[in-house]
């Protein structure tokens, strides 16, 4: 006979604990925990012919029931490496607004033209708004059907009658089932609720996109074991008032998790975006001071982005470090540098610091385009529109290499880009000619934005910036 006993649940790791605690003892939280009743089982024993599931060798499995499916949709194939496995369970997360329901509807359009139907279960939504949206898109297919249901027995009664090739909860802290405790959106609902859909999706073999908040942090809402349970974490990124967005994959049981996937918000929907670094420099103001183009790496994909920089005097004692896309942290490092190895100081002066476009770069390769905008714009001098900088700084003011520079200096050359202020180590790269320096002063002193380089001899033209601006042939 099962009894039910009362444990303490954090809201935000999932640990549980026989009281309330002000603090999460495993993940730190305060005022985390919630009261939960759960049911307790004795253990039990299995009875002899009870059906079960029997071993069988790993080589007779075939292996055809793997194989991923095409989404229909390019940038979210190049993140899961092709397509949706199924039996899979994919959780996708992100930011109210940035268009997690704009883009698993179009998954659900593009697979639906491919033959079978889906469905589309929406929690959140009435229908009418549901169409509404299917209208803008051009998604209305009779094969795409939908469903308002939050009760999770009618959500799994749904899928078993439709049997569709595609199966999305939008979302899945709206699920509620009667049988556990607690409201739509608690820890034991959303757990219980992830935990039968995903056994669902295994017994069927469908494959199902759970849509999840996330907190005010960022984070996916929920307990940590949501993320557990799935196969696949998605998450969509971006500033939702720039029409840039990026799908990254936290978790990925069927492929490799470096690899992103770039949209265009319009208003026909998420529009894939092949050729990013075009995009991104699209609107950019070339020789300006303050601005410098750098090449990331990003999955396995080169970025051109332009990382900007400006500094105002300001009569406060404690000025203002602002960034945008970029970690407050690095940029307070590469200013004490700048202050230390190149004597420029910033005592009297804010400093703003972003990458234009509404991406987030976490790149250390970055860090000397960020140097080079800083001091540009001190000294009101430009890099030339066709040169860019790439290189990470330590804290001695050395110009260090970074991860695959042949790749991200192709990319620039391929972009039209005739010069490169690089580390001293970096090869040679055809079509792109490399400007090669070993620290941070030398880097400002060959851009102009210093009287002169450590032995650099006076009247040397390589150090007072008309080098990085003769006409190349």
């Amino acid at each position: 006979m099962s009894r039910t006993r009362v444990r303490h649940r954090c809201g935000a790791c999932g640990a549980s604990a026989p009281q309330w605690l002000g603090r999460c003892p495993d993940c730190g939280e305060w005022g985390s925990l919630v009261e939960e009743i759960e049911s307790v089982s004795p253990g039990l024993v299995p009875r002899p012919g009870a059906a079960r599931a029997r071993p069988v060798p790993l080589a007779e499995i075939d292996e055809r029931g793997g194989v991923r499916r095409s989404t229909g949709v390019a940038e979210v194939d190049r993140v899961l490496g092709g397509g949706l496995v199924p039996g899979s369970v994919t959780l996708l997360g992100g930011e109210p607004g940035i268009g997690k329901s704009t883009v698993a509807l179009q998954m659900l359009m593009a697979t639906c033209a491919s033959g079978g139907p889906v469905l589309l279960v929406s929690a959140e939504e009435s229908p009418e708004q549901v169409r509404l949206r299917a209208g803008r898109l051009s998604a209305l297919d009779p094969g795409l059907l939908v469903v308002a249901e939050t009760r999770l027995p009618e959500v799994l009664a749904a899928a078993y009658d439709v049997k569709p090739v595609l199966l999305v909860v939008d979302s899945i802290q709206a699920v509620h089932d009667p049988e556990s405790t607690g409201g739509p959106g608690s820890v034991a609902q959303v757990r219980d609720c992830a935990s039968a859909l995903v056994r669902f999706a295994k017994e069927t073999g469908l494959a199902t996109i759970l849509i999840g908040h996330v907190t005010k942090e960022g984070a996916l809402a929920g307990p940590r074991v949501l993320e557990h349970v799935v196969d696949t974490v998605l998450t969509f990124e971006g500033d939702r008032h720039h029409a840039v967005r990026m799908l990254r994959a936290s978790k990925h049981r069927f492929g490799p998790t470096d690899e992103i996937g770039l949209f265009e918000m319009t208003a026909g929907g998420m529009r894939g975006v092949p050729d990013a670094s075009s995009f991104l420099l699209a609107d950019r103001r070339p020789a300006a001071p303050g601005s410098v183009v750098t090449a990331v790496v990003d999955g396995s994909r080169p970025l051109l982005v332009e990382v900007q920089a400006l500094t105002a005097t300001t009569a406060s004692p404690h000025p203002r470090r602002s960034t945008r896309g970029l970690d407050g942290s690095r940029l307070e490092m590469l200013l004490a540098v700048l202050t230390q190895r190149a004597k420029i100081a910033f005592t009297a002066e804010d400093v703003y610091a972003s990458v234009t476009g509404g991406i987030r770069v976490t790149d250390t390769g970055a860090d000397l385009a960020l140097a080079l905008a800083i001091a540009g714009v001190r000294a009101n001098r430009a890099l030339p529109g066709t040169t860019l900088a790439l290189g990470e700084i330590g804290l001695g003011g050395e110009i260090r290499q970074v991860a695959h520079a042949p790749r991200r200096l192709g990319e620039a050359a391929r972009m039209g880009f005739r010069r490169a202020v690089v580390p001293e180590s970096t090869p040679d790269v055809p079509g792109i000619r490399l400007e090669r320096v070993v620290t941070v002063e030398e880097a400002l002193a060959l851009a102009g934005m210093l009287a002169r380089a450590p032995g650099a001899a006076s009247g040397d033209s390589r150090y007072d910036g008309s080098h990085l601006h003769a006409v190349i042939e």
